[in-house]
């Protein structure tokens, strides 16, 4: 045997081979089998190429990926992995090794997996590098810790003043978060700890999450991997070690406003020493595809794109001539990988191979990047809850803004220790609210999942594995108090108004996908996000400085203030700002206009697809229950649409006294190809708060005849 392919059930794949090597070699090959044109898609945006084929609309990510110089980043990270750390660099190679086999598929003949995208798109996949890998674990996380943050607190600073950062300071519209828990065998049925959760990602389509099951002489994995990637970083369980993690919302990434000028040798950046440097420079070009013509060929553009480099990192917005509406501006970003060449890959293969909770906690003394808060457990009783990451050691004013690269005082001074923390009553905690690691960060979740998830658990002596699945699809909104706050203050109403008013007081708070109440509470949220969004005091913040598109998300006022609702109506001044009139303005606006159906008519998921749905009438995405600060947490934007495009990515079981009573699912399946039996099956479960079982015995699996 080198290497063997099972397949349960859900056509989930679980690998045994002789070696580590041969293992990664075939996990490659499997995801390439079950992911082609996702690895495809991921591949061109960690090297900046996206747009050759997505078109314009990939531009603007394809500029960033070139000029925070990513895929140079992972080149020399992988240099540096294979001399620190050569048996690992030997490991990613046999992966991509795998991942080119599995595309040489794709690309030489038809087969069960062949993704149909490469047809409709005429693309041909291409070659991976041994670099690759690291490439797209930077690409997935780049923008994770959330830099451009700092442009809306500029932003909102030169508008409202420095007061105004507290007042938003929130997981905005790009945050990335997850649930958590950990519960210790003291308050378990079985004597022995679970933990569960969920990460809440972009939901993509295919997933970002592969359930994978590795086994090898030298460890037996079941776990969450990303695909391209080799290992299971995330969430795994060995059979008797288990860990997870969440979001440590860290902030490990700075931007330093430069001042440029070009002379005739190339461009020079003023440093802190108060002299010109030289700034290493060059230029690229990114393909873009276009329309097709009457002949039927489709048309391309090349777009030129300046790649500047200070001593502080690459230059992301801006140049000697400024933003592209012509404001004086030229922001470079350092980020850790960039400064020390390590991408934390060193960490994966004894995360495969711990057995105890000593092992995970020395695996990850090797973490990098991103940053997060991991909950572990062993079979032995042993428990792990701590930070795991880089975040440089600076002034605090690299952590709240663009500070001037040209004054000193903003240098890096080595790294934080990560902190760590214990349990409390027996369970750990985090939803990516205030936790060990908020000495590293600025922005964080506020309290309610985290809450809600804590008094559950209090709810009961003693849980199981089987129970956790109640957490999980938990809807109490926590956060709808501030806003029901207000309407208990009014009166004068129209009858409507007032009968509105009464019967969102009686409502219980869950955001069901069955509930009217739930609509007309999200109706009225909307309605006094807009109103608030549109005062005059905030509506000059609505235009954003001309930054790259792909930054502007951070910038965009309403989605700030429909995320930082609760702060805003709960502040003891709001800039003069008469909230109570816009709340009744808006209860009155809903009565006179209230939503026709359920929470689930408008609340649908709004996954992500490279790729846009050309049918005349697409289908709309299936009813959703849950919203932003509910454990259930799918995530609309307030004030812009009810859709979720953010939600659960997976959601997993891990129970430490028999890993087979382990559960998880996924939003879709396993399978990325369209027509595959394995492309959306589990999405009922996941709809429905339901898990499927881990499979860790080969004889209940079925052996995959094409592999």
């Amino acid at each position: 045997m080198s290497a063997e392919t099972y397949r349960d059930a859900w056509g989930i794949p679980h690998l045994r081979a002789d070696s580590a090597d041969e293992l990664a070699r075939a996990q490659g090959r499997v995801t390439a089998r079950d992911r082609a044109w996702q690895l495809e898609v991921e591949r061109h945006r960690a090297q900046g190429t996206s747009a050759s084929f997505l078109g314009p609309e990939a531009l603007s990510w394809d500029r960033l990926a070139r000029r925070a110089r990513l895929a140079d980043t992972a080149r020399r990270c992988y240099a540096a992995l294979e001399k620190k750390d050569p048996e690992t660099a030997a490991w990613v190679r046999s992966y991509v090794d795998g991942v080119n086999e599995g595309l040489t598929e794709q690309r030489t003949r038809r087969t069960p997996h062949s993704a149909p995208e490469f047809t409709r798109t005429g693309l041909i996949p291409g070659r991976w590098e041994p670099w690759t890998p690291l490439a797209v674990w930077l690409a997935t996380h780049i923008l994770f810790a959330g830099f451009p943050a700092k442009l809306w607190r500029e932003h909102i600073t030169t508008h409202l003043g420095p007061e105004a950062v507290a007042l938003f300071a929130t997981d905005g519209p790009g945050t990335a978060g997850s649930n958590g828990w950990l519960v210790s065998g003291d308050r378990t049925t079985t004597g022995h700890a679970v933990i569960a959760g969920d990460p809440h990602r972009w939901i993509e389509d295919p997933g970002v999450y592969q359930q994978i099951h590795l086994s090898c002489p030298e460890f037996d994995v079941v776990g969450l991997a990303v695909p391209g990637i080799p290992g299971i970083a995330h969430f795994g369980h060995t059979g008797t070690v288990a860990w997870a993690i969440t979001n440590a919302m860290s902030d490990y990434q700075d931007l330093y406003q430069e001042r440029l000028r070009r002379t005739g040798a190339g461009v020079e950046a003023l440093g802190p020493d108060g002299t010109w440097h030289r700034a290493a420079r060059h230029t690229e070009l990114i393909r873009v595809a276009g329309e097709k013509g009457e002949d039927g060929k489709e048309g391309e553009e090349t777009v030129e794109v300046e790649v500047i480099e200070t001593d502080r990192g690459p230059v992301i917005a801006g140049g000697p001539e400024g933003l592209d509406d012509g404001t004086p501006a030229a922001l470079s970003l350092r980020y850790p990988p960039r400064v020390t060449a390590d991408l934390g890959f060193g960490a994966l293969l004894p995360l495969l191979r711990a057995r105890r909770v000593a092992d995970v906690d020395r695996a990850l003394d090797a973490w990098a990047e991103p940053v997060n808060v991991v909950q572990a457990a062993d079979t032995e009783g042993r428990l792990l809850h701590r930070v795991a990451g880089r975040v440089p050691v600076r002034p605090d004013a690299n952590r709240l803004r663009p500070v001037p690269a040209w004054e000193p005082g903003h240098e890096w001074h080595g790294w934080h220790t990560p902190p760590r923390a214990g349990l409390t009553d027996g369970v750990a905690v985090m939803a990516n609210q205030r936790g060990p690691a908020t000495p590293l960060g600025i922005e964080f979740a506020p309290p309610h999942r985290a809450d809600r998830i804590t008094a559950l658990l209090a709810g009961r002596e003693r849980w199981s594995a089987a129970d956790m699945p109640a957490i999980h699809t938990d809807t109490h909104l926590g956060s709808a108090a501030a806003l029901l706050d207000r309407l208990t203050t009014l009166d004068g109403l129209t009858p409507e108004a007032a009968a509105l008013r009464d019967r969102l007081l009686a409502w219980d708070r869950h955001m069901d996908a069955d509930s009217a109440d739930a609509a007309h509470y999200a109706a009225l949220r909307t309605a006094v996000v807009r109103r608030l969004a549109a005062h005059p005091v905030l509506a000059p913040a609505s235009v954003p400085p001309a930054y790259p598109e792909v930054l502007q998300p951070w910038l965009a006022l309403v989605p700030r203030v429909g995320h930082a609702l609760e702060h805003l109506l709960r502040a003891e001044d709001l800039y003069g700002i008469d909230r109570a009139a816009a709340v009744r303005a808006a209860l009155e606006e809903v009565a006179a206009r209230p939503p026709a159906g359920t929470w689930g008519d408008t609340h649908r998921l709004a996954a992500w697809r490279a790729l846009p749905d050309t049918t005349p009438t697409p289908t709309p995405g299936p009813r959703l229950s849950g919203d932003h600060d509910c454990v259930l947490c799918t995530s609309p934007v307030p004030g812009i649409t009810d859709r979720a495009a953010r939600g659960p990515a997976a959601r997993y079981v891990w129970d430490l006294a028999d890993r087979s009573n382990s559960r998880w699912a996924v939003p879709h399946a396993a399978s990325g190809t369209p027509g595959s039996p394995h492309h959306h099956d589990q999405q009922p479960l996941w709809l429905g708060g339901k898990l499927a079982p881990v499979v860790t015995d080969f004889d209940q699996l079925t052996k995959d005849s094409d592999a």
